[in-house]
């Protein structure tokens, strides 16, 4: 326990101080708009020493002691260049490696263009990134790399506003990163590189407010929706998320249930392309590889794109709330396979249960979904009232948690958690009324470890807690016309301070006692004073 304790501590350290680099590293510009600076070096660093060492372990073992890649030449490196894009998907020449381009502009040195010209750092990092990329072409992995540097633009004005100072940042931004002490990329066991990147997008999220909270769940939410899908479990076949964000959410199945615990790969989609891309980083900075994740960019109620690999044994989400989308306006939509069991589309101005319908459509008959919901979904009428008849009536619906306020990132919203399952053992719902289980960090609330433990544990034993939980069958649900809000079926605690009627009536009759004594006092005073103006 100590030598978790001291783990925790040293990498708390380690995440404060890789703040601060990054950080001082903006100067200026305002972190949201830099994020994807540090974070696409971060990426750029560790594909490079992960290449590295996947190289030099292979030299060792074949005899070749002292063996460093880094330091071939790039003729010689060429002769590998198609086996390693077979094993790793991509293919970085030694002189293109983060440790070697940094330490050439860290001495102020310039490259060659063929012609003899003079090549700064911007456009080194810009050719560099687009040989990284190109590397993958025609194999298996391109998909993985194409455009995932898109959004490291190195003539940006947010790094300077002339070509001079952005280089003097880019040198900076190189060192920075160098600086960070993330420790080898062969230790898998810390994971640093991937830990510290979703430390920096956290904090990126947080300090952006809405915005952040649109790509990124925090960390505790994400370990509960993962636990609550995978009680029971080992081993899952494959995790997906609809709308993925950063990723966050999809990697927490492994930090929970362990390395090699999802056996087939990780599926999500993502609207935005700049968090698509981070999304994608994320997966290789925790050493997941191309041939194991699918993230696409399309808009997943409209153009879902994996088809072919659903149906799935976890699905975890937290959509956008209450967003827009083409609903009745689409008319090929209502026949679609995912949306026409309910007989009836999400309104055009909240797709939330576009997102509910489109997941239960790919959960597989032993799967369970946990997706993080806009609490107007549980009450409303119309067009949600009917989704949440077709779900209901069907025993789809497992679980509802009503989750404490402003958990998120940009949003004080008290939310809520959906679970559903097609292989119910019974025709039940559990309510559980998790809003006490938080403390306060700072301007947001956070679950603890304590608090996911408790509510899991509900979870799973499906038994009555007064005040906390309680499992509802089907009939009582459907008399309440399939509101599935927690608060109709748990009873709140009355925390007021309860009153006796009796001690309070004696303590008013003491008073108005009280007060009859004094006022006939007073009537004497003053009759005494009146009798001797008379006199």
């Amino acid at each position: 326990m100590a030598v978790d304790n001291k783990k925790e501590q040293e990498r708390d350290e380690l995440h404060r101080a890789i703040w601060a680099i990054a950080d001082e590293l903006r100067g200026a510009v305002d972190g949201w708009d830099f994020k994807n600076y540090v974070l696409g070096t971060m990426f750029y660093r560790y594909i490079s020493e992960n290449l590295t060492a996947y190289i030099n372990e292979g030299e060792e073992d074949a005899g070749n002691k002292g063996f460093d890649y880094a330091n071939l030449s790039d003729a010689e490196a060429e002769e590998a260049r198609e086996g390693l894009v077979e094993e790793k998907g991509f293919f970085i020449l030694p002189s293109e490696l983060f440790c070697n381009v940094r330490a050439k502009a860290d001495r102020g040195e310039v490259w060659k263009y063929p012609n003899g010209q003079d090549m700064l750092l911007n456009e080194k990092l810009e050719a560099v990134f687009q040989h990284i990329e190109e590397s993958a072409k025609g194999s298996e992995s391109e998909a993985d790399f194409a455009g995932l540097f898109d959004d490291f633009d190195v003539n940006s004005n947010k790094l300077g506003s002339t070509v001079a100072k952005r280089n003097e940042r880019l040198v900076k931004l190189l060192n920075g990163i160098a600086d960070m002490k993330l420790g080898s990329v062969k230790d898998h066991e810390i994971d640093a590189f991937g830990d510290a990147y979703e430390y920096l997008m956290g904090m990126y999220a947080s300090n952006a407010g809405k915005s952040g909270g649109e790509f990124f769940t925090p960390a505790d939410v994400s370990v509960l929706l993962t636990r609550l899908g995978t009680v029971g479990k080992k081993t899952i076949n494959k995790v997906y998320d609809p709308a993925c964000g950063s990723g966050s959410l999809l990697l927490k199945v492994e930090k929970i249930l362990g390395k090699d615990a999802v056996q087939i790969g990780f599926f999500g989609q993502e609207i935005n392309i700049t968090t698509y891309n981070l999304c994608r980083i994320n997966m290789f900075l925790h050493d997941i590889g191309f041939n194991k994740f699918d993230i696409a960019c399309e808009d997943t109620l409209i153009n879902p794109q994996h088809w072919d690999d659903e149906p799935f044994e976890l699905i975890v989400s937290n959509p956008p709330y209450s967003i827009k989308w083409e609903g009745d306006d689409n008319p090929l939509l209502i026949n679609d396979p995912r949306y026409s069991p309910a007989s009836v589309l999400a309104p055009k101005s909240k797709a939330d249960l576009a997102f509910i319908m489109h997941s239960l459509a790919w959960l597989a008959p032993n799967g369970t979904a946990a997706i993080v919901c806009f609490p107007g979904v549980m009450y409303r009428g119309g067009k949600e009232q009917k989704i949440r008849k077709y779900l209901v009536d069907n025993n789809f619906v497992d679980c509802v948690i009503q989750l404490p306020d402003n958990l998120f990132f940009g949003t004080s919203i008290a939310t809520c958690i959906m679970v559903m399952k097609r292989g119910k053992q019974d025709n039940k719902i559990l309510f559980i009324d998790a809003s006490k289980q938080f403390v306060k960090v700072t301007n947001n609330n956070k679950l603890l470890p304590e608090h996911i433990d408790t509510i899991v544990d509900a979870f799973t034993k499906r038994e009555y807690i007064q005040y906390f939980c309680r499992l509802v069958d089907y009939n009582e649900v459907k008399e309440q016309n399939y509101n599935l809000s927690v608060s109709t079926y748990v009873e709140q605690e009355d925390n007021r301070e309860k009153v006796d009627i009796k001690k309070l009536n004696a303590e008013i009759k003491e008073i108005v006692a009280r007060e009859q004594v004094l006022r006939d006092e007073i009537d004497k005073i003053i009759a005494e004073i009146e009798g001797g103006q008379d006199a």
